[in-house]
């Protein structure tokens, strides 16, 4: 029997405090402790109101359960819990099918005993192998033998996969969901344990973790399986070892670093990455590739992935860096996949018969068809009814057929899917009807899960007996975890219907999922982190919207992640076929759920980021070490790493892999095109037109055609320079206009230029001036520093001859269009300029003027500036303007309303000139081309400047292609060492490390072992003496503030209270915030973005449980959610344990550290390994 340490708290009237958070429910409590309303500070609070390259590729498929960390899974949980209850009626859910091949056999029998006497049998079977093994060798082991463990045939890629792994190749699996993929791991278990040597099996999560702990325990004993986790260390050398990713690659760090961590790889011969996909997951993917490119290449990988675009990109990239590897995929589900499509009124198969097309039934033509035969008898009932006695009452079908002739209108389409929207009691009444239960039902917050609960608790889903059992199970539950029981929940319960959330505790989680797969929970609601992995098949999946909100708006669900929740039905073994329904909400129809389930899954991406701690373990050398004499000296442990050996680790990323094959096909490519223009360009040189006109034309024709483009190109050249000369007329016009508008009203003005498409766009805009009155301005400086907006001087040739004529050089002007557009540009986009404008005199008394407000909310804009058109006179730029300026877009007015007589440029005499003379050259060039045309050979002669069109269109192609690869290539730049080398220099600052000599300082030995979001910032907390004389629970109080991102207050109903953190927690906390802000402007400098966590909102409590509260009063209308403080109270403990192991730590902190740990780690919030 386990014992809680014994803890001496002293509690007065005044020890605690609650903070009060306003409700539209609440009341006055009453409370053995003293209240107090709670100030919120937007800083700690925001809540809204209430209401390939692989030597092999074979087919494979496994269980796919990709699922969270209890951390993970409220982190991602987008559960805008205050929606409560309305979100199903906006939630959509669907259902396709899928054609599998005929699966292998399986027994069907899944009651409790046949399922022990098959592990039994199982057990019996390895302990039979392991001793041929002892007896005769290794060459015992083979597929034949480890197939003959199971008392079923197994899948082919099952099969191929093990075969790969007996030949010693690392393996990549990737199969659908519930496929079986563990089955693969567990025969390497057995092979390897046979020979006696050690696996290591990881996991993406805690809770995974101790499923695969309890699951291999029972196939190999409890003396050969440990498990290693943030919260717990079982059996650490056994010969199988479960334990999450984080723990892996510490583990690692010892063989490229700094020893972090533990024991290292001993007698180790392969490794199990489950759930590899995690690979892209923005903020634990890094970890994934750091273990494949840490890991000895001695060691076999087993990547286990769902369904993926590039597995084989993936297992090419394993190959090459770490050694054969070969791919196995499967795409067949081994229990086909139906998909339904639930409305108000029906639950129908969402595809029609094909498999390929939307059903006729559930499109959008069938249900305007409905609603028009709905109106049409609305309409006119008592005339329907006397055509009905005529036609036999059935309605005309013509009729409705030139009715549903007319589209509908967006209205429309939303007021015909609100009336298809059904309840949550319709879509179970169907289920339970078409026995498709049980079932998990996908909805994306937790409000809405505990809501839907009770919605359906008129439902009876539960026998007499099944109900038995769940009281008796519910009983004993209560005596074990008293403080576990979600006293809500249980009415729900005995019905056979369940919530699974991140707000519910840990221990109650796995009691629903003990329920659910002992078949005594028919329904439970759950939010998709349920579909990341832990083991809870049904025979119905379903998923109540293709949106989720995210912040302040809703996002689709991508592919990957309807698919992953889609692949929790069906039951291997117990399931003839899986359901996955999808349903009609206000927004999303059957179409839109066809396009998600036909779009295919995404392909994985590298999220290889740095951190203190890799810098860290990867470079550091020598360490400073305190010596008993009290000197400081160096002591070399390692060499470390040179910067050139780590960035060839870094860029050994999945990312660069993939960019590098991207490079070298691209180079490739762009050398192929180089050689085309090469030879497309000597194709329409004048040589070689003048040589096929010479074979094709008579001597006769050939001289007069030659003349006369002789005289062509003369001429053209003369237009060109004439027309130049009109157009630096016309900037000698605008220049002296323009400039007398910089100081008066705001002229309006018309700007025209050409799309890329080549039409002619015409944009009204408010002039704010020249770019040499924005001086000092971040434009200015931008410009001054970037060639692309250098101007050319602009000479006219035929004027050389006079001197007196002055040499024109564009100038760039600024205007905000009527499109909330930043415009920059030349005279030579300028149309005209208009006499009205806005005033520019200041709205109020001491308001700044127009166009000084304007310069100013330009100088705050980003200036990201698009090309918009190219000249030799300039080129034209737009930027995007702000929600500020939007308000003075508007007042821009429309072309149309402005007149020709409000315009002010008129141009000079030499303008009009020119103009004439131009215009006269252009007459001349077109009779020229007349004659030409009309000559005797020009026939022949037009096919030859035809083809050569076709050429030069043909090259630009190409070019345009050029230039598209070469950005492509100056855009891929290896991932990862930019930012290693940022982090590197804020470590090289902040006296951890010093990057040149690598010798590391004790602030460095701390960070490097230390695991957490940032662990510089960890370390420079920790090693602060501020904290030595803290006692336990205030100890606990502060590390609570340096873990608490993404813990979120959810008052509801009556719970609108917690604790306060006590003086000394908050004096602390307020001396660490100089330090705290120090290290942000450091970051700053060196652009790396890694929150520096510290918030003392939840400390309070934190510290009242580490000082002996109870749970219950813990809870007493508390604003957190149970789960929320579970989660918070284990990130403290997992702190506190990691300070007594770190180095250079004040051995009283850590003594501190150690005691509180041991306080907190008590139920109903420890977790129970096995």
């Amino acid at each position: 029997m386990n014992t809680l340490p014994v803890v001496l708290v002293s509690l007065t009237p005044s020890s605690f405090k609650f903070f009060h958070f306003p409700s539209p429910l609440s009341h006055t409590p009453t409370f053995r402790f003293t209240t107090r309303p709670l100030i919120l500070r937007s800083r700690q609070l925001s809540f809204k109101s209430l209401n390939s390259l692989s030597p092999s590729q074979s087919q494979l498929s496994e269980d796919y359960d990709e699922e969270e960390d209890e951390e993970e899974e409220e982190e991602e949980e987008e559960d805008d819990d205050d929606e409560a209850a309305d979100e199903y009626d906006d939630i959509t859910d669907e259902a396709r099918n899928t054609d599998d091949d005929e699966g292998p056999e399986f027994p069907v029998d899944s009651s409790p005993e046949s399922s022990r006497q098959r592990v039994e049998f199982r057990w019996q079977r390895v302990e039979k192998l392991r001793s041929l093994v002892r007896d005769f060798g290794v060459e015992m082991i083979d597929i034949d033998e480890l197939v003959s463990i199971y008392d079923f045939r197994i899948d082919k890629f099952q099969r191929l996969a093990i075969e790969a792994f007996l030949r010693g190749s690392s393996v990549v699996v990737s199969a659908p969901t519930s496929s079986g993929k563990t089955l693969i791991a567990e025969a390497a278990a057995v092979a390897t344990v046979a020979r006696g040597r050690r696996l290591f099996y990881t996991t993406p999560l805690k809770a995974l973790s101790n499923q695969k702990f309890r699951e291999f325990r029972e196939t190999f004993g409890d003396d050969n399986v440990g498990l290693l986790t943030g919260d717990s260390a079982i059996n650490k050398d056994a010969q199988i070892v479960i334990m999450t990713t984080e723990i892996l690659r510490n583990m690692l760090y010892q063989s490229v670093g700094m020893a972090s961590s533990g024991t290292g790889l001993f007698h180790v011969d392969a490794i199990v990455l489950d759930e590899v996909h995690y690979l892209s997951d923005i903020s634990r993917g890094t970890v994934w590739e750091e273990i494949v490119i840490y890991c000895p290449k001695e060691v076999q990988l087993i990547c286990l992935s769902a369904t993926v675009a590039n597995p084989d990109e993936l297992a090419g990239w394993i190959g090459e860096i770490h050694g054969k590897t070969e791919l196995v995929t499967s795409t067949r589900r081994p229990v086909p996949l139906t998909w339904y499509f639930s409305t108000k009124h029906s639950l129908l198969p969402l595809l029609d018969e094909k498999g390929i097309h939307v059903n006729r039934k559930l499109s959008l033509n069938y249900l305007q068809m409905s609603a028009s035969e709905a109106r049409y008898r609305d309409d006119d009932d008592g005339r329907r009814g006397r055509r009905s006695r005529k036609r036999g009452g059935d309605t005309s079908y013509n009729t409705l057929v030139n009715i549903s002739d007319y589209p509908l209108s967006k209205n429309e389409i939303n007021k015909i899917r609100r009336s298809q929207v059904p309840q949550i009691s319709d879509t179970l009444w169907h289920l339970q009807g078409k026995d498709m239960l049980p079932a998990i039902w996908f909805i994306f917050n937790r409000r809405g899960c505990d809501a839907a609960v009770q919605y359906v608790e008129n439902f009876q889903l539960l026998d007499d007996c099944e109900k038995g059992e769940v009281e008796l199970a519910l009983r004993k539950f209560r005596i074990l975890y008293p403080d576990a029981v979600r006293e809500s929940a249980e009415k729900g319960l005995l019905r056979g219907i369940a919530a699974h959330h991140a707000g519910c505790l840990p221990l109650w989680k796995s009691f629903i999922e003990e329920l659910f797969q002992r078949g005594l929970v028919k329904v439970v609601f759950a939010t998709e982190t349920l579909a990341a992995g832990i083991n809870m098949p049904a025979r119905t999946a379903v998923i109540s919207s293709l949106t989720k909100k995210a912040g302040n708006e809703r996002i689709q669900l991508g592919p990957n992640e309807l698919f992953q929740m889609a692949g929790r039905a069906g039951r291997r073994g117990i399931d003839d076929k899986g359901y996955t329904v999808l349903v009609q909400t206000a927004f999303e129809g059957a179409e839109e759920c066809c396009k998600l389930v036909f779009a295919g899954v995404k392909p994985l991406v590298s999220q290889f980021t740095a951190s203190y701690g890799m810098v860290l373990n990867l470079v550091a050398g020598s360490k400073v070490t305190r010596k008993s004499n009290g000197t400081e000296d160096g002591k070399v442990l390692q060499a470390g790493r040179s910067l050139e050996e780590a960035k060839k680790l870094v860029e050994k990323s999945f990312g660069n892999y993939v960019s590098s094959n991207v490079m070298v096909a691209a180079k490739e490519e762009l050398a192929e095109i180089d050689k085309k223009i090469e030879i497309l360009t000597s194709e329409i040189s004048d040589e070689a037109i003048d040589k096929k006109s010479r074979k094709l034309l008579s001597a006769k024709e050939y001289k007069e055609i030659t003349a006369l483009q002789g005289e062509l190109r003369e001429e053209k050249r003369k237009r060109t320079e004439l027309r130049r000369r009109m157009e630096l007329e016309r900037f000698s016009a605008l220049k002296p206009l323009l400039k007398g508008m910089e100081d008066g009203n705001l002229p309006f003005l018309c700007l025209e230029f050409k799309d890329s498409e080549g039409m002619q766009q015409s944009v009204p805009a408010v002039y704010l001036g020249h770019i040499d009155s924005f001086n000092g301005s971040k434009l200015q400086k931008m410009m001054s520093l970037d060639e692309s907006f250098a101007l050319n001087v602009i000479e006219d040739e035929l004027a050389a001859d006079e001197p007196e004529k002055p040499i024109v050089k564009p100038s760039y002007y600024v205007a905000l269009g009527s499109d909330n557009s930043w415009y920059l540009f030349t005279e030579k986009w300028i149309r005209t300029v208009y006499r009205t404008g806005f005033p520019n005199t200041a709205l109020a008394i001491g308001d700044a003027l127009p166009r000084e407000i304007m310069k100013a909310l330009l100088d705050k804009a980003d200036m990201q500036w698009d090309k918009l058109s190219e000249s030799e006179l300039g080129t034209m730029w737009r930027m995007e303007g702000s929600l500020e300026t939007w308000s003075w877009s508007l007042n821009v007015p429309v072309l149309s309303s402005l007149s020709e007589e409000d315009e002010v440029l008129h141009m000079s005499q030499e303008y009009d000139n020119a103009a004439e003379q131009y215009k006269e050259q252009r007459s001349k060039v077109s009779r020229l081309k007349k004659r030409i045309s009309r000559s005797a050979g020009f026939r022949e002669y037009k096919k030859i400047l035809e083809n050569a069109k076709l050429t030069v269109e043909k090259m630009k192609r190409l070019k345009a292609r050029s230039r598209r690869l070469i950005n492509r290539l100056e855009q891929i730049e290896p991932s990862g060492w930019k930012d290693f080398m940022r982090i590197s220099n804020v470590i090289h600052e902040s006296r951890a490390l010093d990057i040149n000599t690598h010798l590391i300082f004790p602030l460095g030995e701390t960070a490097a072992a230390i695991r957490g979001e940032n662990e510089l910032w960890l370390a420079m907390v920790l090693r602060n003496k501020v904290l030595v004389d803290l006692k336990p629970p205030q100890l606990a109080g502060v590390c609570a503030s340096l873990v608490s991102e993404g813990i979120k207050v959810r008052p509801w109903r009556d719970n609108n209270y917690i604790y306060e953190p006590s003086d000394t927690v908050i004096d602390v906390v307020n001396f660490l915030e100089e330090q705290r802000s120090s290290l942000i402007k450091l970051q700053e400098k060196h652009e790396v973005e890694i929150s520096c966590c510290l918030d003392v909102q939840f400390s309070g409590m934190v510290e009242a449980w580490a000082s002996g509260l109870s749970w219950k009063e813990m809870m007493m209308e508390c604003a957190m959610d149970e789960g929320d403080l579970a989660r918070l109270l284990r990130r403290t403990i997992d702190l506190l344990a990691q300070i007594p192991k770190l180095p250079d730590i004040d051995p009283t902190l850590q003594r501190s550290a150690a005691a509180a740990s041991d306080i907190m780690d008590r139920p109903p919030i420890s977790e129970l390994a096995g």
